[in-house]
């Protein structure tokens, strides 16, 4: 059975210069009346917008629209946009009207006729669903053929081909920021999934907190980089580390420049980084170390989006996206009066903290890897590591004991040193040895204490049952732990070499298993 014909109305602005009438207006097109064209397509309702001066100019349009289709029923509709150029205004006209539109009926959106802005305004109703219906779009017809018509539903169920396409360009963005790595820290694909959507969508400020050597930098490095391939920054990344400024009047040269005639005794006028930053990305490293009056001042510059260089009486303008990083708690700064208030409510937009090295330690042969392959991308020279003085390399990068004072930067000049002194373009177990010598004196001072005797105090008597080979690997299992927040983080610690194998399936099962053949639970071990 069929169902009952839902009357169909059209929404559409009259076009004067082609919908006007005139002594051939039967020998041209006219969008307008060519909605009545359709056999197939009968428009019950036209709610016909014009302006109102225009208003007399239509009377031909109505007359004929009324000889070939008696059947539609049309209602003009004054619709003045007084400043046309205006998107606000335009839009809120249109949005005015939508909500004028009451009943049961389908309804297709002609933007044909519509005014350049008035398209969009109206193509964002109806995706807003405020005109709920279709898209119309008309055109001449060809030869014999009648006029051409085209309906488009923006139902994002309608178009799983370019849903798809949306899918793909964001899973290209994170895989941008995680440098290419399949990274398999949960966390870090997380952070890098949610930043990937932000650095697109949003122009606010981002705040990147973590340890020294997290690898802030080079995030913020690649969210530049990112903004620029999607179109949405032109300018240059400027990197402004805090610690180098400076204090006061200094400061406030580098980061916003000087007026002509002041300062030093000099007649020079210096712009300043921010203004060298224009149209792109700035990123501001260590901001908790920015001097007070500089804190001040970028305040102001994202407040009102200018500031004053120093000995200046008129403002700059200034536009740029603003990345900032720091491995202090700036909470805890602000409560002690050492960071304002109102810039830490300003930068902290958008905030991710980033996970260190010690805390991903199973993106340690990724990483290793994907240092090798961009440094043969960079100097044209193919580096590889010997198999033994790789897994001799891994076995020390991944030990819990290893410091890694400095995270991703001991990491990385680590594997370029190593690459540096390669003979024949080969890593060799010598060199690996050399190198893990070179970083254990660097940390001296930073080894932990592994307390060798957690065995005896966890079990007690039962530990003098234990065979040597046992007790060793029991005591580095409870290193482990002890330094791990989770059972599962402590399970992809020790299982690492399984997990980039892809032969371990559950870690933290098996870490739990492990510990029950000596009577213990991670509530015993953990710390």
């Amino acid at each position: 059975m069929m169902g009952v014909r839902r009357p169909l109305t059209v929404v559409g602005f009259y076009a004067p210069d082609s919908d006007s009438g005139g002594t051939r207006r039967w020998e041209r097109w006219r969008p307008t009346l060519s909605l009545m064209q359709h056999p197939d397509r009968i428009v019950d309702r036209l709610e016909l917008l014009i302006a109102p001066d225009q208003q007399a100019d239509a009377a031909d349009l109505l007359i004929d629209i009324a000889s070939i289709s008696p059947e539609t029923t049309v209602v003009v509709t004054p619709m003045h946009l007084a400043r046309p150029w205006d998107f606000d205004a335009v839009y809120s006209a249109l949005y005015d009207f939508s909500q004028s539109l009451h009943g049961d009926f389908e309804l297709l959106v002609h933007v044909t006729t519509a005014p350049q802005l008035a398209q969009v305004a109206l193509f964002a109703l109806t995706a807003g669903r405020f005109l709920p219906g279709r898209l119309l779009q008309t055109s001449p017809g060809e030869g014999h053929h009648r006029p051409g018509w085209l309906e488009i539903d923006l139902a994002p169920s309608h178009y799983p081909q370019i849903a798809a396409r949306h899918v793909a360009a964001n899973q290209d963005a994170v895989h941008h920021l995680r440098c290419g790595m399949t990274t398999q820290h949960g966390g870090f694909n997380q952070l890098t999934t949610a930043l990937a959507q932000v650095s697109v969508a949003s122009d606010a400020p981002i705040l990147l907190t973590g340890p020294a050597g997290a690898g802030k930098r080079e995030l913020a490095t690649r969210i530049a980089e990112l903004k620029r391939d999607r179109g949405l920054v032109t300018g240059p990344l400027v990197t402004v580390t805090c610690g180098a400024l400076g204090t006061g009047e200094q400061a406030m040269e580098t980061l916003f420049g000087r007026a002509a005639g002041q300062g030093s005794g000099t007649t020079g006028q210096r712009a300043g980084l921010l203004r060298s930053a224009a149209g792109g990305v700035v990123f501001i490293d260590d901001v908790d170390e920015l001097p007070s009056a500089a804190q001040a001042m970028l305040l102001r510059t994202l407040d009102t989006g200018s500031y004053l260089p120093v000995g200046a009486n008129e403002p700059v303008a200034s536009h740029f996206h603003l990345i900032c990083g720091t491995s202090q708690d700036l909470d805890a700064r602000v409560k002690a009066r050492q960071f304002r208030h109102e810039l830490l409510a300003r930068i902290d937009i958008w905030r991710y903290s980033l996970p260190s090295l010690k805390a991903r330690v199973e993106d340690i042969p990724l990483y290793v890897d994907a240092t090798l392959a961009r440094r043969a991308e960079r100097r044209g020279q193919r580096v590889v590591m010997e198999k033994r003085a790789r897994e001799t390399f891994l076995a020390f990068a991944m030990a819990p004991t290893t410091a890694w004072s400095s995270g991703f930067r001991d990491l990385s000049a680590a594997v370029e040193r190593m690459a540096t002194l390669a003979p024949s373009g080969r890593i060799t177990a010598d060199l690996v040895s050399e190198e893990i010598d070179r970083l254990k004196a660097r940390w001296g001072e930073h080894v932990p204490d592994t307390e060798p005797d957690w065995v005896d105090k966890l079990m007690g008597e039962r530990a003098a049952e234990l065979d040597r080979f046992d007790r060793v690997q029991l005591a580095d299992v409870l290193i482990v732990c002890r330094a791990s927040k989770s059972l599962s983080a402590a399970g992809r610690t020790l299982f690492a070499a399984s997990r980039a194998r892809r032969t371990s399936k559950n870690d933290s099962d098996r870490l739990r298993k492990y510990l029950a053949r000596f009577g213990l639970s991670w509530a015993d071990v953990a710390k």
